[in-house]
This record gives C-alpha cells, structure tokens and sequence, in this order.
C-alpha cells in the first residue's frame, strides 16, 4: 500500500519540476537538495509515511540520474543522522577505500594519480551506506526508496539510463527473494551487488579495460558507523564528520573565533570578512598536514582542540593585515611535513563534484548527507557510474593522506548538523569542493550569529579563500586569496583590499549551500536552497 501511494504521489510530483522551487517550509517536514525532480520524490516520501532517512535516501537514489554531472550511483556519500528515537547522532561513512591495486608506486610511475578515467576511483559506497541508512534507521524498502530513481531512467535517453535501471531491477528482484522481510531484503541488495552478479561483472569490465577495481574489493567493502565531532558554540552544537572528512577543520574555525563578538562586527562587514577569512585560513592550513583516514593515521585530534594550542594559533591573527603565509601548526612538534614542504603539480581544482541533501521530518529526525562522484567512467553494462575520489589521495611520502590500499581519502565532502538544548535546530550540506566547510559555516554563522532566516541565508553575498593545498590534484595555496560576490559593496572590498587580501570578485554564487531551519517554538520546518547554484527545496 505505501509503495502504491508513494508510486501516486511521484506520479503527480515529478512531472510538475517548476512547482518545486529553491525555498520551502511545512509542519511535517522538508527537504533540501539538488535537483527539482529528486526533491519532490523525497517531499513523495514524507508524504507516503516514511521518515527523513527514507527521504533522503529516495532523494539521494534519484540524483543519480537529475544531477548525474555532479553525483553518480557508484560514488560516495557521508551521512548525518540524528535519530529522534534513541537521541542520537551518527555517522554513516559512505566512502570506499581505494582498491587493493592503487598503489602509490603504480601511481609514480604514471606521474600522478588521475582526475578522471578508470584508474581515478574508490570502491563504490554510495548504495551500501544507502541501505544500512534503510536498515538502522528508516522504515522502507530499497525497492521503495530507488522507485522514483527508476521511472527517471526509464524516462532518459542515454545508453547508461537503460542499463542502470536494468541493474536496479535486478537488485529489486534480489530483495523481492527476502519473503517480505525488509531487513533481510537490503542485505540480500547489498549481497547481489557487492559480492554477487554485479561485482563479478564489474571485476570483468574492470579486467578488460586496464581498471583497477577487483571483486575482492567490492566483496570486502564496508560501510562503518561512527561518533561524530562535535564544538559547543555560542550554546549550539555543531556536529561534523571526522578526520577522514575536511569537516572538523570548520570546528575548527569556530573555535578561533568563539572568542570574537562577531554579531557586533556585523554580517559582511570588512571586520567580520576578514577575522574570519584568517580563522579559516589557520584551520584550513592545520586540515591540509593533519587530516586523514584514521584508520590509517595517527591524527592529533585532542591536541588539534586544546585550548593553548587553540590560543596560539588565535594569536596569529592580525585584525588589520591579511596573512600571505601559509601556516600549518604542529601540536606534537612532529610533522614530517613542515620540514620537507611538498611540491605542487599544478592544475586540478574541482568546484562543481557534487550535490546536496538534507531532510528533516515531523518526528524529529534529521538528515544531512553531501553525495558525490564524477569524472569517472561507466562500468560497461551494469550502467553504474564510477566516481574519482582517488584524486583526493596525494602522493607525499609519511604524509598521514598518502595513498595506500584500503585506505579512505580525506574528502572535501561534509555534512553538517546544527543542535539547541539537545534538539536539531539547523542542518546543511554545500556543494563545492574545498569550498564547502567555507560556505557551511557562513551558513552556521548567519544562523547563530546574524539570524538570518533560511531564505536570506543562502541568497547573502559569500566569500571564501584559496589559501590552502587543493584537495584534487594538491595545487599551490594562493595566498592571500578572497573570493567575493561584489553584493557586500564596493567600500568593503576596498577595505580588504587594503589589508592586503588579493580579492577576485565573483558575480554567481560561492558554493552551493542547502540547508532546513528548524523553528523550536513552532515546530516548523523552513527549507532554502542557493537558487544561483541550482538547489531546490520544498516543505510539506
């Protein structure tokens, strides 16, 4: 019956793109995300009786086909979840490891690792994190939740549409075996597609074309479910994904600035553009040396956060002059990295990688969650797009981020949610690769420190720095480097001018922001996407 209604509701949503706009509110929920299509088929979702991990993973299914240039069905996806039931916040950690072939050596001899192309991915995440998001939290079945994806692609008319709904009704087949059990059923999906019929043909495909990706890859893949990191602002609590994310670096951030009186500075004012500006810059500097996949590196979390290294690194700042330096700290006096800085290749800046997701619901969960995956190749029949999160790796010996077998790349992707009195008031996600935690935590700050509504948030005039390492392709920090919209006026940028920023002026939007206010006293839901970058939003 839920799947009839859900059918019903798609049938009359998806086909009306242009009633989806970029804001929305509701009493019972919201969603926020990339396409219009997508958004409508989670808003579908809420509507049916599922819950905001049943949104957003119908949400998510279905961007793999309306932003496929941004997002692919064989790419990755970190996940906040807060669940209402049991008041708790976890970490999905949907990104794969590089196959057991990626090695740094086989990369040196080809003089970097790629961009794009079969060698350029990790293993898939996408589907697995999906469906232990289905199986812990929500309420539906896979063949519920990739509906709405599937009537998308049998509406394309690209070769990669067919074969991808063919692979997709091949899993619904695999879970219709479960007898009705929904549990069992996402892991029978997850069986067939990681250690069935599809990793045999994505392992032949592989084989024949040069890839790298192997069964034993797929067939070994997991998707573990972790604590996340959190900093108590200004009586708020800001949880992000961990190390093997860029996401604490805005925690970061927070920290240095907890002390300033920034609502007194004014919003997108010279003062408030710059002290956070050279904040950003510090904690950018810290992610670029020490962040990694823990599993793999000895990281100094606690130090990163103590309070005197947190004041030293503060003192830093200079109020009136921007820092053309580029100024990693070292809490345990032992970074390789300082001592023998690396050498840059060039070219390889990635902005528009990604998409966005966050849903909240009428029993209190919520959802944040940033899928990614592009530049890849399809993998033959089975219609899947592959990302090249390989890129994220660099190949800098005893860096904590140096690429080896098995291990996850530190990801620019990071979702983030937003708590008051123990209660989720604020969820974003951006799109934007090393942008993102920049226009995150805009978005965090027009929240709590300027209180700005959802819809004058993401419309605000941003900024945002290149001073740091690239995360695709490591480029050279530009130092000194301000991105602005023109928008904060001609005085201001004059003013940080003449602090010495190096300022480029950007008429369209910074990053693309996606985020739900959640009003605590009358429980309504305010949803606003960045219509400059094309997100779309809708409450119910």
């Amino acid at each position: 019956m839920r799947l009839l209604c859900l059918l019903v509701l798609c049938s009359f949503a998806m086909p009306n793109w242009a009633q989806t706009t970029w804001k929305g509110s509701g009493k019972n929920g919201a969603v926020s995300a990339g396409g219009a299509a997508a958004v409508d088929a989670g808003v579908a979702t809420l509507k049916a009786g599922g819950n905001a991990v049943d949104s957003a993973v119908t949400t998510l299914f279905a961007m793999c086909v309306t932003d496929a240039t941004m997002f692919c069905f064989g790419g990755e996806v970190p996940i906040l979840v807060y669940d209402a039931k049991r008041n708790v916040t976890e970490v999905i950690a949907g990104q794969g490891v590089a196959p057991r072939l990626a090695t740094r050596e086989h990369f040196l001899k080809k003089g970097g690792i790629p961009k794009s192309g079969i060698e350029s991915p990790t293993v898939p995440a996408l589907l697995d994190a999906c469906l232990v998001a289905l199986e812990r939290y929500g309420t539906m079945t896979f063949t519920e939740t990739a509906t709405p994806m599937l009537k998308l692609l049998d509406e394309g008319n690209l070769d990669w549409h067919a074969d991808l709904a063919k692979t997709t009704r091949r899993l619904m087949d695999a879970e219709k075996s479960a007898g009705g059990d929904r549990k069992r059923g996402l892991r029978l999906v997850a069986d067939y597609f990681y250690r069935g019929p599809i990793a045999r043909e994505i392992d032949a495909w592989s084989r024949q074309n040069n890839g790298l990706i192997r069964f034993s890859d797929l067939a070994t893949h997991t998707t573990a479910i972790e604590e996340p990191m959190t900093f108590n602002y200004r009586g708020h609590v800001v949880a992000k994904c961990g190390f093997w994310t860029q996401g604490p670096y805005l925690l970061q951030t927070l920290q240095l600035l907890e002390p300033f009186n920034l609502k007194k500075l004014g919003h997108n004012q010279a003062d408030s553009i710059h002290l956070t500006v050279e904040a950003m810059k510090l904690a950018l500097a810290d992610r670029d040396v020490h962040y990694a996949d823990p599993w793999f590196a000895k990281i100094p979390a606690q130090e990163l956060f103590e309070s005197e290294y947190v004041r030293m690194r503060r003192e830093l700042i200079d109020l009136k002059k921007a820092s053309l330096e580029w100024r990693p700290g070292d809490p345990r006096l032992e970074l390789p990295i300082m001592k023998n800085p690396p050498v840059f290749p060039g070219k390889g800046n990635a902005d528009k990688d990604t998409t966005t997701c966050v849903v909240a619901d009428k029993f209190g969960n919520v959802v944040s969650a940033t899928p990614s995956g592009w530049s890849g190749v399809v993998a033959g029949p089975t219609g899947v797009w592959l990302g090249s999160r390989l890129q994220s790796f660099n190949l800098w010996e005893n860096h904590p981020n140096c690429l080896q077998p098995g291990q996850r790349p530190r990801i620019t992707l990071t979702p983030g949610i937003v708590f008051k009195a123990g209660k989720p008031v604020f969820a974003v996600s951006v799109a934007g690769g090393d942008g993102q935690d920049q226009a995150a935590l805009q978005m965090i700050m027009n929240h709590i420190d300027y209180e700005l509504s959802a819809e004058d948030s993401v419309q605000a005039p941003r900024f945002g720095t290149n001073h740091h390492i690239g995360s695709f392709g490591q480029t050279k920090p530009a130092l000194g480097s301000l991105l602005i919209n023109p928008e904060v006026g001609p005085k201001i940028i004059e003013e940080l001018r003449s602090r010495g920023h190096k300022i480029t002026e950007q008429k369209t939007g910074i990053w693309r922001p996606s985020i739900i206010v959640i009003d605590a006293k009358t429980r309504m839901f305010h949803a606003a996407g960045d219509p400059r970058g094309y997100r779309h939003a809708a409450g119910y």
